[in-house]
């Protein structure tokens, strides 16, 4: 089991960076698939970026491809998303999940552990 635990959210204006930041409890993360998730208000959650198990390999949405970056630290059990270039549209609450499939990491269905999120809030 692992307990997923995001940070690094507020409030920035467009074209402004953030650096997201999820911690996990356990001794098992690097034998999961990881992921970030996006649900604006009204807004059904999607599937921003995800990154294997070594970090070897990396996924993104199209929206966010070229301005955000997914990468790992295995031995702090520590992901990061790094968020450049933010737009107003890219405002809602970000989570983290482990346990995504390694073939289509962009379905949210596999992921088992989620955190509780963080509010990213871009202004015009």
């Amino acid at each position: 089991q692992v307990q997923l635990v995001e940070s690094g959210g507020g409030l920035v204006q467009a074209g402004g960076s953030l650096r997201l930041s999820c911690a996990a409890s356990g001794r098992t993360f690097s034998s999961y698939t990881m992921g970030w998730f996006r649900q604006a208000p009204g807004k059904e959650r999607e599937f921003v970026a995800a990154i294997s198990r070594s970090g070897g390999s990396t996924y993104y949405a199209e929206s966010v491809k070229g301005r955000f970056a997914i990468s790992r630290d295995n031995a702090k059990n520590t992901m990061y998303l790094q968020m450049n270039s933010l737009k107003p549209e890219d405002t809602a609450v970000y989570c983290c999940a482990a346990g995504g499939n390694s073939w289509q990491p962009d379905m949210i269905s596999p992921y088992g552990y989620w955190g509780q999120g963080t509010q990213v809030t871009v202004s015009s």
